[in-house]
């Protein structure tokens, strides 16, 4: 009987510890939401450039940087530097802004604009304003416009950089984004939901676990200076892989451990370090998943880190690999 005692006095404690920190995350839902948006690490940008990225401006037609740029590469956010539109799925549409019929997945926002009309596209990861998207004109195949002012973004030339990017879980989002944004090669990281079922889930309905969401982090790289192998080292070496559907005191189906490969070549360098590790004796609870839509956290969950001060509770860097 004794026994039966202790055990129960060890769960209640595990278990009210667990509730302290999602409680204490909620609180910072509330109490430092807007605080934290606030405090990113942006670009400085002039008065010019502030009327149209921040309070939504637009620029007149015609008189863009971009408007005939022809070059190979990439577009860029000019206030964050996240990747927003491949030179690739640029064209000509005459209206006298850059015009794009698709963007790097996971890079772009669309929200409805105040005019209750037109449909604003911002940047996923600053919210700075790009423009407006539009369908149904028939220009490309795509039948879809972003439509985007110049001053909103910078250029990346293809001989500069080859960005690529990459999507992991691992338990809270903040930690796995603390631990990987300052690795070389790594150009941005935002926090996420992806894996589930529900389009734009919020984190408090991802908490409930009525998504099937998981935190994620999306991160665009160089690969120039890091590979993908080496990032999918770095993910095991920063979190515990052999937890199911938690994260030391974080418990949920949304901590699970889980990597969500873009392509073929992504799943099969994956597969690889899952072997190298089950040599190592190590029980491998990551799963291997085909991505689909990375739907971007609030505002206040993006360098949540950096821009409190803390450090991550259940994150810790530990050498595996040689």
């Amino acid at each position: 009987m004794n026994r039966i005692y202790i055990l129960i006095i060890v769960l209640t404690v595990s278990f009210t510890g667990c509730l302290k920190l999602k409680s204490d995350k909620e609180n910072t839902t509330i109490t430092q939401k807007e605080n934290l948006s606030d405090n990113m690490n942006y670009n400085d940008l002039t008065p010019e450039e502030k009327k149209i990225i921040i309070d939504k401006g637009t620029e007149f037609p015609f008189t863009g940087k971009y408007v005939d740029h022809h070059e190979n590469g990439t577009y860029i956010c000019k206030r964050c530097n996240a990747p927003l539109y491949k030179s690739a799925d640029k064209f000509e549409s005459g209206c006298g802004w850059p015009s794009f019929d698709d963007e790097i997945p996971g890079a772009v926002k669309k929200i409805p604009d105040k005019d209750g009309i037109r449909t604003e596209i911002v940047c996923s990861y600053c919210g700075g304003h790009l423009g407006h998207i539009f369908l149904g004109e028939g220009f490309t195949e795509k039948n879809k416009r972003h439509c985007v002012n110049s001053i909103s973004l910078n250029f990346i030339p293809s001989d500069s950089v080859q960005y690529e990017t990459a999507i992991f879980a691992g338990g809270c989002f903040w930690g796995i984004e603390y631990l990987l944004k300052n690795s070389k090669g790594i150009i941005s990281t935002t926090a996420g939901y992806t894996g589930g079922y529900k389009e734009n889930p919020t984190y408090e309905e991802v908490c409930a676990g009525y998504t099937g969401h998981a935190e994620a982090v999306q991160i665009i790289f160089d690969s120039k200076k890091v590979t993908y192998e080496e990032l999918v080292k770095l993910f095991f070496e920063i979190h515990d892989f052999t937890q199911i559907n938690r994260q030391d005191p974080d418990i949920g189906e949304q901590y699970r451990t889980e990597i969500f490969y873009i392509n073929d070549e992504q799943r099969k360098t994956a597969e690889n370090i899952i072997s190298i590790l089950t040599e190592k004796n190590y029980k491998v609870a990551t799963k291997l998943t085909e991505a689909n839509k990375f739907w971007s956290a609030e505002d206040y969950h993006q360098d949540y880190y950096a821009n409190t001060g803390k450090k991550p509770y259940c994150h810790i860097y530990k050498k595996i690999f040689d």
